[in-house]
Order: structure tokens, then C-alpha cells, then sequence
């Protein structure tokens, strides 16, 4: 089954970065879109970024434009999500995912566990 394990989250002050991973398995990884999504407290899971098969191709959601890089490593099953400039409102569990566009496939259901990202002075 799929499995996904989110790293790198932790607490950093405004306008600080954070690079966060997260490795993949048992799917075809290498010619699977990935994406991270997040989820701030009281609020839906939203989608940040996503990839295609190779970093020639990625997209973001407005809000992280140009302030977060997405990429991958094939040979180690594993997506990023690099995070500069970070606001406070970039606070919440960050989770990666197989995606369809921006939106995960119809029922999946093996979500990792997330990453903490709290942005705060």
C-alpha cells in the first residue's frame, strides 16, 4: 500500500526557510505527480504545489508563489518543498500526496502523518 512520511517541519521566525521532504512508497513514483498540501487548525486541507514526473514542470497555489519550490528526487522516491520567506500564515501540518491536477486522486485515503510548519516570532 502506499505509504508517505513527511520530514523537515519545525518552528522558524518570519522571513526564515524550511525545506521539507517526504519519501514515498509502494507506488510507481517515477511517473506519479506529487503535491503537498496543508492544513491550518479549524481550517480544510489546501493544496501548495505539485510536480510532474521531472522538475521540468511544477505549479503552485497563488498564495506560495514564488516563495516555495517543489522538487523531486526519482532515484530516492522522494518530493520537497523548498520555503523561503515564510509568513505566519504559512503555519499548519504540511502533508504530501499523489495529486491529480491540484487535488489528490478519487478515494485516497494514505495520508502520512504531516509535518508541523508553525511560523511565529
Amino acid at each position: 500500500q502506499v505509504q508517505l512520511v513527511e520530514s523537515g517541519g519545525g518552528l522558524v521566525q518570519p522571513g526564515g526557510s524550511l525545506r521539507l521532504s517526504c519519501a514515498a512508497s509502494g507506488l510507481a513514483f517515477s511517473t506519479t505527480r506529487m503535491g503537498w498540501f496543508r492544513q491550518a487548525p479549524g481550517k480544510e486541507r489546501e493544496f501548495v504545489a505539485a510536480i510532474r514526473w521531472t522538475n521540468s514542470y511544477t505549479y503552485y497555489a497563488d498564495s506560495v508563489k514564488g516563495r516555495f519550490t517543489i522538487s523531486r528526487d526519482n532515484a530516492k522516491n522522494t518530493v520537497y518543498l523548498q520555503m523561503n520567506s515564510l509568513k505566519p500564515e504559512d503555519t499548519a501540518v504540511y502533508y504530501c500526496a499523489p495529486v491529480i491536477g491540484a487535488a489528490v486522486p478519487p478515494g485516497f485515503v494514505s495520508w502520512g502523518q504531516g509535518t508541523q510548519v508553525t511560523v511565529s516570532s
